[in-house]
C-alpha cells in the first residue's frame, strides 16, 4: 500500500470514528500516523531527476503575498490591476501555467504579488503542480486566497483543506507549547492551565509514535492534539490570510453583505474595479508594515525616502549599516506604536 492509500485509509477512519472520551487516544493515534504520511508526501524523491521547470522566484521587495486560488477565479486580472505586469487572463480554465511575479507600489513600499497557477483538488498530493504552487505559497508574507463570489463558500473550504494538509496555519499563531527532546529522564509533562482536549496520556501516545521516549512538554494553553503534532513536526507555517471574493457583481447585494461580514474577508470585482483601494489598505495591515522616515538634525524630515519596516522590527536588525553611517547624525521618526498594529489575530 503506497503513501496515498494510507492516507486516504486514515482519513475514512478518523471520518467514520465518533469523537468522545473513548475514542480520543485512538483518534490522536491516527492523527499522528496522518501527519508522519503527509510529511513523508511533501519530501522531494531522492529518486526523481534535479531537471525540471519549477516556481523558484527570487524574493524582493518589502514583503511577498502569494495569490492562491482555483482556475479562472481572477488572479490574473487581479495581478495586471495592482502591479504594471501583464498576466495572461482567459475565460477558460489554466490560463496561467507558471509562476508570474508583480510589484504593487503602495506608500512608499513595494510589495512583491506572485500569481500562482490555479490549484486544484488534491494539489496537496501533487495535482496540478500543486506542490510547486505550496511550495511558493510557504515563502510569502501574506496570502490572498482569491475566490469566486458565485461558488459560495465550496472554494474556500477545499482550499483550506489542501493548505491545512502541508502545513500551511492560516490567521493562526503557533502554539504556546514547550517541547524539547532529552536524551534521558523519560517524558516530563507540564502545564500551566487546565487542559480540556488532551492529556499526559494522550501526549506520550503521541510522543511514542513518533519514536519519542524523552521529552520536556509544557503546556501554556489549552491546545489540541493537532496543534500539539504541529509543535512536534515543527515546519509548520502561520501566516495571515485575507479571503478575497472576486465578481460581487455577479451576486445579490444580499449576498455581498453576508460575505464581506465575514472575518478575514474582502469582496471585490475586477472586472468592475470595485473596492480595490480598500484590499490595498487592508493588505497593508495584514502585512504590518510602517514607514520610517529619516530626519537631520536642524532640517525637515525626507518624507520622499521611507525605509519599511515589519510591525516590531528594529531599525538596526532590518536595515544595512552603511545607512546608519552614511546618515551620521539623523534622527528617525516613526508612527507612534499604538499606530502600527497587525490586521489579524
Amino acid at each position: 500500500m503506497g503513501i496515498l492509500e494510507k492516507i486516504s485509509e486514515i482519513e475514512k477512519e478518523i471520518a467514520r470514528t465518533q469523537k468522545n472520551k473513548a475514542t480520543e487516544y485512538h483518534l490522536g493515534l491516527l492523527k499522528a500516523k496522518l501527519a508522519k504520511y503527509r510529511a513523508q508526501l511533501l519530501e522531494p524523491s531522492k529518486s526523481a531527476s534535479s531537471k525540471g521547470e519549477g516556481f523558484d522566484v527570487m524574493k524582493s521587495g518589502d514583503a511577498r503575498v502569494a495569490l492562491i486560488g482555483f482556475p479562472s477565479v481572477g488572479k490574473s486580472t487581479f495581478l495586471s490591476l495592482m502591479t504594471s505586469t501583464a498576466s495572461e487572463a482567459a475565460s477558460y480554465e489554466f490560463t496561467t501555467l507558471t509562476c508570474i511575479p508583480g510589484v504593487i507600489e503602495y506608500k512608499g513600499a513595494n510589495i512583491q504579488l506572485l500569481d500562482l497557477p490555479g490549484i486544484i483538488e488534491g494539489a496537496a498530493q501533487g495535482k496540478g503542480r500543486g506542490r510547486q504552487v505550496i511550495a511558493v505559497a510557504r515563502t510569502a508574507d501574506v496570502v490572498i486566497m482569491m475566490l469566486d463570489a458565485t461558488k459560495g463558500e465550496v472554494q474556500r473550504s477545499l482550499l483550506e483543506k489542501e493548505l491545512e494538509s502541508v502545513g500551511i496555519r492560516l490567521n493562526k499563531h503557533k502554539p504556546n507549547i514547550y517541547f524539547k527532546p532529552k536524551k534521558g529522564g523519560g517524558i516530563s509533562f507540564n502545564s500551566t492551565v487546565t487542559l480540556t482536549q488532551c492529556s499526559e496520556k494522550l501526549v506520550q501516545l503521541i510522543l511514542h509514535e513518533y519514536k519519542i521516549f524523552n521529552a520536556e512538554v509544557l503546556f501554556r494553553e489549552d491546545c489540541s492534539p493537532d496543534e500539539f503534532i504541529d509543535v512536534i513536526v515543527g515546519n509548520r507555517v502561520y501566516m495571515p490570510c485575507l479571503y478575497v471574493y472576486n465578481k460581487i457583481d455577479q451576486i445579490s447585494m444580499e449576498e455581498v453583505d453576508r460575505l464581506a461580514r465575514k472575518p478575514n474577508s474582502v469582496v471585490i470585482s475586477c472586472g468592475m474595479k470595485l473596492n480595490l483601494d480598500y484590499l490595498l489598505e487592508m493588505l497593508w495591515e495584514y502585512l504590518a508594515l510602517t514607514c520610517i522616515y529619516t530626519k537631520k538634525r536642524g532640517q525637515r524630515p525626507d518624507f520622499t525616502d521611507a525605509i519599511i519596516l515589519r510591525k516590531g522590527a528594529s531599525v538596526e536588525t532590518h536595515t544595512p549599516g552603511d545607512i546608519f553611517r552614511g546618515l551620521g547624525q539623523s534622527r528617525l521618526r516613526a508612527p507612534a506604536p499604538s499606530t502600527v498594529r497587525s490586521g489579524w489575530g
